[in-house]
Order: structure tokens, then C-alpha cells, then sequence
């Protein structure tokens, strides 16, 4: 049986937009659009919402999360990675739930422009596939083997990734690129739990297009964001 763990890790301590996760946007706390998302998608057996913070916990759970996970303050520092955070809260919604998961599917709350179907297609690519994880892109706007540049040592430039062999003058010519938006990564548990970090051999990328890729950031990420999920609710 096939048991999902849909999760939302939320810092109180942003730095780019101070209470950003709990900031009104569309009229809802940033956060509670991620926690709705998963619910819509009817796919997971938990919504579980980890934060050191309690404003943010309260938040998700007006929003609907079925569990809230204490965030230790060492998982929780402007230098904490978030594996550390992501496997403490597997291990204590399973400790509650009396259970082993089999997938663990991420949502970052400042992507709120995602639509839940986003979310199943990438759940579904992983399960169908296999694979160790999926994470979610766009297009990238630059191709590193066009106009991607970096500054050498001598302060002067050149294409992050040279082609080999050959001169391309068509960005249409060079291979596929994406940003990665941070949106959504499903993972397979003993992948997550057990490997080094988020690449993979057989990771795979769900692709979602750029007007649902928006990761707020900055104050004028924001604006931006609650802009356009107003308007499409008018």
C-alpha cells in the first residue's frame, strides 16, 4: 500500500520578506494556499506543516494541515540545510501515525501560484517511474550554452558551458535548460531518509510553466504574486 506524506517546512525567521509565511496574499496567509493545494489534490494520507514558529504553525492549521511538527531551533538557523528539518518531520509524523511512509512530497510555501494538478502530475511521474525523486522547473530564460556567461579570474567573460566542438548560433539549437523553481519535490522515502542530497542518477524533473513558477523572494516577488492570484480570483 502505497502510504504519501505531503509536507510544507516554513521558517519564522525570513530575512527577504519578514513573516512572509503568514503575510496575507490573495487574502490568506501565504502558507495556508500551499496547505490547500495538497488537501485539493486528495492524494496524501497527511499534510503535515513543520516551523520553529508558532504564528506559522497556527496558520497551518486553520489552513487545514492534519499535523504540526515542532521545528528544532538547530534546524531552524539562516545556515540550516533543509534535509536535516524535512527528515525530522517524516520521522515524527511516523512516529505519530504509527506507520512508514512511501513517498514524501515537499511543497515550498512561497510558491503559491502552483495549481494542485501540478502537484499530482509530479506525485504521478515519481510513482510511475520509480525513481528516486522528482523536483519541479521552468524554461530557463538563459541556456549556458548560449548566453549564460561567467567571469573568469581575469575579470573577463565566456559561456558558462562552451559546446563542444562546434559554434551554436541559435539558442533553439542548444539543449533543453530549466530553473529549477523549488515548487514541488516528491521523494521516494528510503531516497530521501537515506542519500546525500537532492541529485540522483535517475532524478527527473516535472516541468511546469513560468506563470506558475513565481518563488517569492523579495517584497516585489510579493506584489507581484498577490497581483496575479487576486485578480484571478476576481
Amino acid at each position: 500500500m502505497t502510504l504519501r506524506l505531503a509536507t510544507v517546512l516554513a521558517r519564522g525567521g525570513s530575512k527577504g520578506v519578514p513573516g512572509k509565511n503568514i503575510r496575507l496574499i490573495a487574502g490568506r496567509p501565504l502558507i495556508a494556499h500551499t496547505v490547500q493545494q495538497a488537501l485539493d489534490t486528495g492524494l496524501f494520507d497527511a499534510v503535515a506543516v513543520s516551523s520553529d514558529s508558532a504564528a506559522i504553525l497556527h496558520a497551518g492549521d486553520a489552513a487545514g494541515a492534519t499535523h504540526l511538527v515542532r521545528r528544532p531551533a538547530d534546524m531552524a538557523s539562516d545556515t540550516a540545510g533543509k534535509l536535516p528539518a524535512l527528515r525530522h518531520c517524516v520521522h515524527e509524523i511516523e512516529a505519530i501515525l504509527g506507520v512508514t511512509v512511501t513517498t514524501v512530497t515537499d511543497l515550498q510555501p512561497t510558491s503559491p501560484m502552483r495549481w494542485p494538478s501540478d502537484i499530482a502530475g509530479a506525485v504521478a511521474m515519481q510513482e510511475r517511474l520509480g525513481v528516486s525523486n522528482v523536483v519541479s522547473g521552468t524554461p530557463a530564460k538563459s541556456s549556458p550554452y548560449f548566453n549564460l556567461v561567467e567571469q573568469r579570474a581575469d575579470k573577463t567573460i565566456g559561456l558558462s558551458k562552451p559546446p563542444a566542438g562546434r559554434d551554436i548560433t541559435r539558442r533553439q539549437d542548444t539543449p533543453r535548460c530549466f530553473d529549477l523553481n523549488g515548487a514541488i519535490y516528491v521523494w521516494r522515502r528510503d531516497a530521501l531518509m537515506h542519500g546525500a542530497g537532492l541529485w540522483f542518477a535517475d532524478t527527473h524533473l516535472f516541468e511546469m510553466p513560468q506563470e506558475r513558477s513565481l518563488d517569492i523572494d523579495t517584497p516585489l516577488d510579493f506584489e507581484v504574486a498577490d497581483y496575479l492570484m487576486t485578480r484571478a480570483r476576481s
